[in-house]
């Protein structure tokens, strides 16, 4: 995972998002670049273009807060971006990491075993670390071992189970860069980031856009290929070094009712619910994962 320029790469991807009309530039003759000019940026900012070359080539690394406030102004950033940005300039100092286990709590893997709905636990890098029979029967890439984003990104199958899979993938990328931060050097992330970037051209192109926002709540609508439509919440809660995930209807909605069906034609006894460590599917392994 390339990060000797991470300022710079940032500051490019994000000026390319800005149109002319946006940053209040009267429209003119046609431009050879999608966004603004880095000429653009620096007047917009009150700063000098050579200075402005130099933070984006990676030739300065240390501009100063009211530099960085007056670039997040310009580029349109939302608090979101902009405390990303501010990250970036001020990195923490780097240290060789380890490939580390991640654990679930005891009491995660009996709560899993009595939730009535569709719930998992996902680590840093979104593999699958616990999941009950709802789950798995909600989308069988939700067994533990699996990792959500390898799923998605290389499945087959997932266009047809998301009904707006160009806005999740977006969502998921952007989740995996928040997810990063400055730990570039984790072997995880490093190991995900580069199959990824081999497999697959969308990923590759929303990852360019350096896009950062957290995988948080929301409401998501997917196709089962038993019961159909599902209109589903999703709640996220962290319980210490992980993540629980909670998905679950509207009460007295169609797809509540589509639910209790589900849970109907699930058995019982699944042997899913329990603890492994993040690891590739079986290859011809395959099936929809919902995010």
């Amino acid at each position: 995972m390339r990060d000797d320029n991470r300022l710079g790469d940032y500051l490019r991807a994000r000026r390319d998002l800005v149109s002319p009309e946006q940053a209040g530039i009267p429209p003119g003759a046609k431009r050879r670049v999608p966004g603004l000019r880095r000429e653009e940026v620096a007047l917009l900012a009150g700063i000098s273009p050579d200075y402005y070359v130099r933070l984006e080539r990676g030739k300065d690394k240390n501009p100063s807060p009211q530099v960085l406030e007056a670039l997040a102004r310009v580029l349109h950033l939302d608090d979101v971006e902009r405390e990303y940005l501010l990250g970036l300039a001020s990195p923490r100092p780097r240290t060789r990491r380890r490939k580390r286990p991640e654990h679930v709590p005891a009491r995660v893997h009996q709560l899993l075993a009595h939730l009535q709905i569709p719930a998992f636990v996902e680590g840093r890098a979104f593999d699958v670390l616990a999941s009950n029979p709802m789950a798995v029967a909600l989308s069988p890439r939700l067994r533990p071992g699996n990792n959500r984003l390898r799923s998605f990104f290389l499945d087959p199958e997932e266009q047809a189970f998301h009904h707006d899979w160009t806005k999740a993938a977006a969502g998921f990328v952007a989740a995996l860069r928040t997810a990063i931060g400055d730990d570039t050097d984790d072997p995880r992330f490093v190991e995900l980031v580069g199959e990824l970037s081999l497999s697959s051209e969308r990923f590759r192109t929303l990852w360019a856009r350096h896009d950062v926002r957290p995988l948080d709540g929301g409401t998501t609508t997917v196709h089962h290929p038993v019961v159909g439509d599902l209109r589903l919440h999703r709640d996220k809660l962290p319980i210490e070094d992980v993540i629980l995930v909670l998905y679950y209807p509207d009460k007295n909605d169609d797809s509540d009712e589509k639910l209790q069906l589900l849970a109907a034609l699930t058995t019982p006894a699944d042997p899913t619910i329990k603890l492994q460590t993040p690891q590739r599917p079986p290859a011809g392994d395959t099936g929809p994962a919902v995010t």
